[in-house]
């Protein structure tokens, strides 16, 4: 089986987008985001297309567009309709499949679901995103902390920011997990320079050994 890599983040608006894009792009992958929560700005899946370098046919269409900027469940609320679980099986394609989540792992779907439930259910290998700056080795141990509770495997973290050193160390000795890299804050964000950001910082391999190619 090809690699499956679920990429989340220890809270919304750290950079897991970015990070999915460029990792989509070094795998040469196909890239899923199950639900989208707001349509009038760029998606995440338009997102990745533009920074990855991958064609059309390998973003794969969200299972659910629900038009509100909000948490999945009270978008899918607004929306009148209701998140189904059976929708948000991994999709069957034949080469490595990075899947991107919606905030942190807590994010409800639905009144009695949230997304580390069908993460679970998946039983893929997570990288989970985390910031360097003040607040990070709370929520990272929480976020690991939830994922081992579940028996989620984890990959490891992969930092977003500036150089935090001490926070990451530690961060990766009480979690007991790998550290993947940092990708840095880049003051020109495109397609060749987040590509070139991840080949420095990051070992390409290690997210196929470990995610069962």
């Amino acid at each position: 089986m090809s690699a499956r890599v679920v990429v989340t983040g220890t809270d919304t608006g750290i950079g897991k987008t970015v990070f999915a894009a460029a990792l989509a792009g070094a795998l040469d992958a196909f890239y899923w985001k199950p639900v989208q929560a707001g349509l009038d700005e760029e998606t995440d899946r338009e997102t990745v297309m533009r920074l990855s370098g991958l064609s059309e046919q390998r973003m794969l269409r969200e299972a659910y567009r629900l038009k509100t900027p909000a948490s999945p469940h009270l978008a899918a609320k607004i929306d009148g309709i209701a998140i189904d679980p059976q929708m948000l099986a991994l999709p069957d394609v034949d080469r490595p499949l990075v899947i991107e989540g919606a905030g942190g792992l807590m994010v409800p779907l639905a009144e009695n679901l949230t997304y580390i439930d069908v993460m679970g259910k998946w039983g893929a290998p997570v990288v989970l995103c985390a910031r360097t700056t003040l607040g990070t080795i709370n929520h990272s141990l929480l976020s690991i902390e939830a994922l081992r509770s579940r028996d989620v495997p984890l990959l490891g973290v992969a930092f977003i920011g500036d150089e935090n050193a001490e926070s990451e160390r530690i961060i990766c000795k009480m979690g007991q997990t790998r550290h993947l890299g940092r990708l840095p804050l880049l003051a020109s964000l495109t397609l060749e320079t987040l590509r070139a950001a991840l080949a420095q910082h990051f070992n390409v391999d290690d997210f196929l050994k470990e995610a069962g190619r």
